[in-house]
């Protein structure tokens, strides 16, 4: 990740390129053509979010539908973590909008900022792809003017953020002339330069400040105490109906396929301490 910014204009940027932690995802998924350019762009656009919004907590985009790709859910933490999942039930008939490819018409996004509940904001799914989504979460939710650019094939996932500033400028041309240049990036461009590369093409004539890199790495917060909680928020009843069906609970996580799995001694510790006792009575 890198952040630039225009010195003799109000508008700042980003760029960033999700390689080795793009790689992980996409060897544990399994998807592929256009869900799977779908993740990667989601993948991007969160690690952008996050970073623009300077939190501490984590930034989530999130797409429930009944159509031929029926999840999609990208997550990046101010920690440089990132983790995603798409699913597919079917396969795409030609090129369609969002809203017909989810059969859906809305999009979450969750901002966690770790110390007060998280805010949720549900937009429109509007457009052919993120991109033109997420200019229209921007717009319709008084945000700063924000455009974004993605690319993505097997072994990398590209993007690039733009923001125009609430201060003043003497230069009125500026946010539009730069937008323009961006425009010109091809996919091609986006997933192979280097962001002082891309950048120097696009902005040699501007007067641009390149900040220091920012490692991206792919994390999952899964976790063997966590799906004891969650275990335990289901009750006993529940938990040993299962075991009895199938001989253990087995829980995969969906991000990074991790597997845990408890017999029926396991889910007797699990339980041990955690019996309900009624109101007014005390265990001895």
């Amino acid at each position: 990740m890198r952040r630039f910014l225009f010195e003799q204009n109000p508008i700042r940027g980003q760029h960033v390129s999700l390689d080795a932690s793009w790689q992980k995802i996409v060897a544990q998924s399994d998807a592929s053509g256009f869900a799977l350019t779908l993740l990667g762009h989601a993948l991007t656009a969160v690690t952008l979010l996050v970073d623009t919004l300077k939190i501490d907590g984590s930034v989530s985009l999130q797409i429930r539908g009944s159509g031929a790709i029926h999840l999609l859910v990208a997550e990046a933490t101010s920690s440089s973590t990132v983790r995603g999942v798409v699913r597919q039930s079917r396969e795409l008939d030609g090129q369609i909008s969002l809203q017909e490819i989810f059969a859906t018409n809305k999009l979450v996004i969750t901002i966690n900022n770790g110390s007060t509940r998280p805010h949720q904001g549900i937009v429109p799914l509007t457009g052919d792809n993120l991109s033109q989504a997420l200019q229209a979460y921007f717009d319709q939710s008084d945000q700063l003017p924000t455009r974004f650019w993605f690319a993505c094939d097997e072994s990398s996932a590209a993007g690039m953020l733009l923001q125009k500033l609430p201060a003043e400028s003497t230069d009125n041309d500026a946010w539009d002339r730069v937008l323009h240049l961006a425009s010109t990036t091809s996919n091609k461009e986006l997933l192979e330069l280097k962001a002082e590369k891309l950048l120097h093409r696009l902005y040699h004539e501007e007067d641009l400040r390149l900040f220091k890199a920012n490692n991206i790495s792919f994390a999952c917060s899964c976790s063997q105490q966590r799906t004891r909680d969650m275990l335990i928020s289901l009750g006993r009843d529940e938990v040993d109906d299962i075991v009895n069906k199938q001989n253990e609970v087995a829980i995969t996580c969906e991000f990074c396929n991790a597997r845990y799995a408890f017999d029926s001694v396991d889910v007797e510790q699990l339980f041990r301490g955690h019996e309900f006792v009624p109101p007014g009575l005390t265990r001895h």
